[in-house]
């Protein structure tokens, strides 16, 4: 069989192999891009009255058990914190999806809403389905989408190649 054609039938089946997990990781990686823009997506980060944190850890769980939506207890309860002393706030994401913005001077509740983003994340990387998926279907699609734009890359250069050298051998 010629390099050519089986460089072709390589391209067509392997494609059709990884057309779901591509169309999963193009779609997520979308909206990704655009978390920023959307709030939808991610809430938007608001702004502290100062840059100096004053706020303790157990000031900052009791801010938090106070919003009804994270569902917070204990420390259990939250995923991780994120302090922006840029913006004078902290960011407390509880482990049900939920986004306490706090200003770190002050304590005041800023903004709380639901936090899409992660969740989107992990769709993208495949471990929202399972380990397993993100192992044995989404890292197999990646390494195939990577040989179907070498072989594409193949196909597109071919035919310039070809040209080229015919060009070359009329001179």
């Amino acid at each position: 069989m010629k390099f050519n054609l089986l460089n072709r039938k390589i391209h067509y089946w392997l494609s059709i192999g990884v057309a779901i997990p591509a169309l999963i990781v193009i779609c997520s990686g979308l909206l990704l891009q655009v978390k920023k823009q959307f709030t939808w997506v991610q809430p938007s980060e608001q702004k502290g009255k100062s840059k100096t944190a004053k706020l303790s850890m157990p000031q900052i769980l009791e801010i938090s058990k106070t919003i009804p939506e994270a569902e917070i207890k204990d420390w259990d309860d939250i995923n991780r914190l994120d302090v922006r002393p840029s913006r004078g706030m902290l960011k407390v994401f509880a482990k049900n999806h939920w986004e306490i913005q706090i200003d770190a001077e002050t304590g005041e509740i800023l903004q709380t809403a639901y936090r899409r983003s992660d969740i989107i994340e992990s769709i993208h990387d495949g471990s929202f389905f399972h380990d397993y998926v993100k192992l044995w279907i989404f890292l197999p699609s990646g390494i195939i989408l990577l040989i179907l734009w070498l072989t594409g890359i193949y196909l597109f250069i071919l035919p310039i190649w070809v040209k080229r050298k015919r060009k070359i051998a009329r001179e």
